[in-house]
């Protein structure tokens, strides 16, 4: 499976957009996307795999989603960032269209579309910001942890720290 059938199907799962029938994104705007948030991830964060993105030639490489090299973290927080992406271009649709008309008893209000595409806009964004800094802090917090120069690691390694005369020796 490639990352363009993989990941496009993870975007689709998170923003319910799965009814073939009638797609609001046509695969090649998904997949352009999706390149386009791996684009604006890659100056975000700093991944031990190195991808190599064009968007012009719809190319990523290597492919995230081989199932010998396969790198989650990459997926999840590519698919987030492309999920935040389409929604907020969702919202943007929709605001325009965000009327409310009264006419005696009757009534429509289509602000309600917008303030659920938001719901879901910052649950999104909130789960995107978490993940990266999960994964930022799974790279960088094992080495503060395990370092033995990192402060405070003597005092860690002494057998008996219940006793006063263990911190001022």
């Amino acid at each position: 499976m490639t990352w363009q059938n993989e990941m496009s199907l993870i975007v689709r799962h998170l923003i319910n957009d799965l009814d073939s029938s009638s797609y609001t994104f046509t695969h090649d705007r998904v997949e352009e996307s999706i390149l386009v948030a791996t684009q604006l991830m890659l100056n975000e964060i700093d991944f031990e795999q190195t991808y190599t993105v064009d968007v012009d030639s719809s190319s990523l490489s290597p492919d995230p989603t081989t199932l010998g090299d396969k790198d989650d973290p990459f997926i999840t927080l590519v698919s987030l960032k492309t999920a935040h992406l389409l929604l907020g271009s969702e919202i943007k649709t929709n605001a325009l269209n965000a009327i409310s008309l009264r006419d005696g008893p009757s009534a429509i209000d289509l602000r309600g579309i917008v303030q659920g595409l938001k719901i879901l806009f910052d649950d999104i964004g909130a789960r995107y910001d978490h993940a990266k800094l999960a994964y930022q802090m799974g790279k960088s917090a094992g080495q503060a942890i395990l370092s033995p120069y990192s402060p405070g690691s003597d005092s860690v390694s002494r057998t008996n720290l219940s006793s006063r005369l263990g911190w001022f020796e």
